[in-house]
C-alpha cells in the first residue's frame, strides 16, 4: 500500500481551504444512508479481517491507524479534514467486519473532493470487499434474510453452511431451500454445535411462529457462549425464549436483562424511539427522519409484545410501543456480552426484537420467496440495528 503523504500545510499558509474528502456512506443497495460508520485513510496495511467470533471493543482503535478518520452522522454524511493529496490515495470505509477499501484516484489540494455512491457504499459482494461470516434462520413468521436483500447484499453470497457465500441460511419454518433446489440444514444444527457458531460473527433468528419446540439447555447456552466470546445475535419475536428460556429449556439465559414471558399483542401500533434510555436514541430519532420513515415514532405494521420491560441499567431499550395507562411495551433492545462482566470488558451484542420484517415471514425457496417492496419504516428501523449490532463494542471513536 502507497503510504499517503503529509496533509498540504500551504494550504493553510496560502489562507485557501483545508484539503477535504467528503460523502455519504450508504448501505449496500447504495441509496439508504448509515449512521456510525467508520471513514479513515489508514496509515499502513490495515491487513486481512479473520472469520468467526471474537472479541471486538472500540477502544483497540482502527485497524492500520489513520491519517484522517470521521463518523458518517445521522444523515450518513462525513468529511474527513486535512487529508493528504496525491494520487491512488486510499480510503476505508468500515463498521465491524463490513469494510470497503478503495483507492481514490486523484485528491486535489486545498479544496473538498466529493465521493460518489458507488464509492461510499459499503460491499455486496466479496468482490467489493468484506462481509461479515452470518448465520441466519429462517422463519414462518419473520424473513430476516429477505431483509438483508433488500439492503443490496448479492443474493449470490447467501448459501447454505455448505456454500462459498457470507451469509448461510438454516432452516427454522418458512423458507427451506435456495432457488436451485438445494435444502438448508436444519436450526437445530447451529444452535447445537458451539464449534459451527464460533465460525460466524453474526448469528441472526427468524420468528417461527411460536418457540421453537426442540430447543434444550445446552442450545440455550451454546448461543449465550457465542455471544458472550464477541459474537453478535439478532433475534425476532418468539425468539425471547434466548432470554427467558421456553418449555423444553426452562432455564432462563439472560433473564435479568428483561422480562419476557407473554405472548400478546400491544394496544396500538406507533413505535415509539427511546431518547432518554438509549445513549444513540436522538441519533437514532434524527436518522429515521432522515431516510423518511417517520422520526421519534413510526408505524409497526404487526407489532408483538413478548416483553414486558426491560432493566435499562443491562440493557439499552431503542423502541417501545404506549401500552396502558403508564406501561411502555418494549418492541427493541440491546445488551453487551458477557452480562457477568464489567462493561469496560464486555465483547459482544444482543438485539431482541418484537417487530417483524414488514409483519411477515418467508415460504418457499429464497430468494423468490421475498417481497420486492420498497423498505418499510419498521424495515429501516430494523436495518439501523442491524449495521449497529456489527460494531464495535464500547464506546464509539
Amino acid at each position: 500500500m502507497r503510504r499517503p503523504r503529509v496533509p498540504h500545510r500551504h494550504c493553510t499558509q496560502r489562507n485557501m481551504p483545508e484539503t477535504t474528502i467528503s460523502g455519504t456512506v450508504f448501505a449496500p443497495n447504495g441509496t439508504l444512508a448509515l449512521y456510525g460508520v467508520n471513514v479513515y485513510i489508514p496509515l499502513s496495511e490495515p491487513g486481512p479481517l479473520t472469520d468467526g467470533v471474537q472479541c471486538s471493543q472500540c477502544q483497540n482503535g482502527l485497524l492500520g491507524g489513520s491519517v484522517a478518520s470521521a463518523l458518517s452522522d445521522a444523515a450518513g454524511k462525513f468529511t474527513l479534514t486535512k487529508v493528504p493529496s496525491g494520487v491512488n490515495v486510499p480510503l476505508i470505509i468500515q463498521v465491524g467486519k463490513w469494510r470497503r477499501r478503495v483507492d481514490i484516484p486523484e485528491i486535489l489540494p486545498c479544496q473538498d473532493n466529493p465521493l460518489p455512491a458507488n464509492i461510499s457504499s459499503l460491499p455486496k459482494n466479496k468482490t467489493e470487499g468484506d462481509l461479515p461470516k452470518i448465520a441466519m434462520t429462517t422463519g414462518s413468521c419473520d424473513a430476516l434474510e429477505c431483509l438483508v436483500k433488500k439492503l443490496g447484499v448479492d443474493p449470490k453470497e447467501f448459501t447454505t453452511d455448505g456454500g462459498l457465500g457470507r451469509i448461510h441460511l438454516y432452516t427454522a419454518g418458512g423458507s427451506t431451500g435456495l432457488s436451485d433446489g438445494t435444502p438448508m440444514a436444519q436450526a437445530d444444527s447451529l444452535w447445537g454445535d458451539l464449534n459451527k457458531l464460533k465460525q460466524y460473527d453474526i448469528a441472526a433468528f427468524s420468528c417461527e411462529c411460536s418457540p421453537h419446540s426442540t430447543a434444550t439447555t445446552a442450545m440455550m447456552n451454546n448461543v449465550k457462549t457465542f455471544a458472550d466470546l464477541g459474537g453478535r445475535v439478532f433475534m425476532s419475536h418468539y425468539n425471547a425464549q434466548w432470554i427467558s428460556g421456553s418449555a423444553t429449556a426452562p432455564q432462563p439465559v439472560w433473564a435479568s436483562v428483561a422480562t419476557c414471558n407473554v405472548d400478546s399483542t400491544p394496544p396500538n401500533s406507533t413505535g415509539i424511539i427511546d431518547q432518554v434510555n438509549n445513549p444513540k436514541g436522538a441519533a437514532f430519532s434524527t436518522w429515521m427522519q432522515n431516510v423518511m420513515a417517520g422520526g421519534g415514532q413510526f408505524t409497526i405494521t404487526d407489532s408483538r409484545e413478548s416483553c414486558t420491560a426491560v432493566d435499562n441499567t443491562k440493557a439499552e431499550r431503542w423502541v417501545y410501543v404506549q401500552g396502558t395507562g403508564t406501561q411502555q411495551i418494549p418492541q427493541n433492545f440491546q445488551f453487551t456480552t458477557p452480562q457477568e462482566s464489567p462493561k469496560d470488558n464486555r465483547c459482544g451484542k444482543v438485539v431482541f426484537s418484537d417487530m417483524h420484517v414488514s409483519g411477515g415471514g418467508s415460504s418457499g425457496n429464497f430468494p423468490t420467496s421475498c417481497s420486492t417492496a420498497p423498505l418499510s419504516a419498521q424495515e429501516k428501523a430494523l436495518a439501523f440495528m442491524f449495521f449497529d449490532i456489527a460494531s464495535c463494542v464500547g464506546p464509539i471513536f
